[in-house]
Parts: C-alpha cells; structure tokens; sequence
C-alpha cells in the first residue's frame, strides 16, 4: 500500500488475496462513490438543519425555485421532480403551507386545479441552503483540479444516463 492508498484500496487488496478469481475493479469504482455519497450526505444534512429546512423540504423548494419567477409548479409537476407519491406530495405541500414557505393558488388556466407557489420566506431559506450547499459540495471537491472536477462530472454523466434513460 501507498501513501495515498485509501480504505477501498485496503478492501480490495485483502479481497484479491482471498479471491484472486475475481474482477474487483467494480468495487473501486463503486465502493468510493458509496462512501462519497454518506459525506455529500452529512454535509447536505448540516447544510439544511444551518437552513432550518428538511431534506424534503428541500425537494419541494428547490423544484419551485428552479422554476423562475413566479416559481410555482402544478402538484403533478412537483411530482415529475420529486419522485414522490400523489398521497406523499399532498402531505408535503399541507406541511410546507403550514410553515408559510409555500401557497396553495387557483390555476387561471384551470379552475378545477391549483399551482403551488414559492412564498418570499421560502424564497429566503431556500436561497440560504442552496448557498451553503454549494459551499458543502465545493469543500468536498476542493482537493481535485477544476480540470479534474469537470473530467469527473463528464464521466459520472455518462455512467448516470444509463439510469436515467
């Protein structure tokens, strides 16, 4: 092992000495991005709570925000976004009108339907976690050259689109 071996190489390595009938390449790829993901966890998590919003709250937010002025989106398309059940979105939205970061408004293109509508103070926390979010994820990049960090997106891009065809 080197100086810069890591725990996944110290992992493999006792692998391949019990079965060197294996490929174990998968695990060095896989393994680093499971690890990585807790730590994008953790630092999304602190991240929120500096916010005082939930993950999921986030979801929501974060979806409407994107949309642009007058950030509102129909249930359904939150529910393209969020990949959340009818019942699930419901209640989140109950929960986030409850908080006053979100409205429920009549559709003037469908009276029959309603548009979920940004509020300024949900405006505010979500404009604060996205901040500290990019914050968090740069600090976990920050040993990796910008060249680096945008080789890395273009190949996990192309590992991703074949989940997500």
């Amino acid at each position: 092992m080197t100086r810069d071996s890591d725990e996944v190489d110290r992992i493999v390595d006792a692998w391949m000495r019990q079965r060197p009938d294996l490929d174990f390449s998968p695990l060095e790829v896989l393994s680093r991005v499971a690890r990585l993901s807790r730590h994008l966890d953790i630092a999304r998590k602190e991240a929120f709570r500096r916010s005082d919003i939930e993950s999921w709250e986030w979801d929501v937010l974060s979806a409407l925000r994107r949309a642009g002025e007058p950030y509102q989106l129909s249930p359904k398309q939150l529910l393209q976004q969020t990949l959340v059940s009818s019942g699930t979105m419901t209640n989140r939205i109950d929960r986030l009108v409850a908080r006053r970061f979100v409205r429920r408004e009549a559709d003037p293109g469908d009276g029959r339907s309603i548009l979920v509508t940004l509020t300024e103070d949900g405006r505010v926390r979500v404009d604060a976690a996205i901040t500290r979010l990019v914050d968090a994820e740069a600090l976990l990049l920050e040993s990796l050259a910008k060249n680096d960090r945008e080789r890395l997106a273009t190949l996990l891009r192309k590992l991703s689109l074949g989940f997500d065809a």
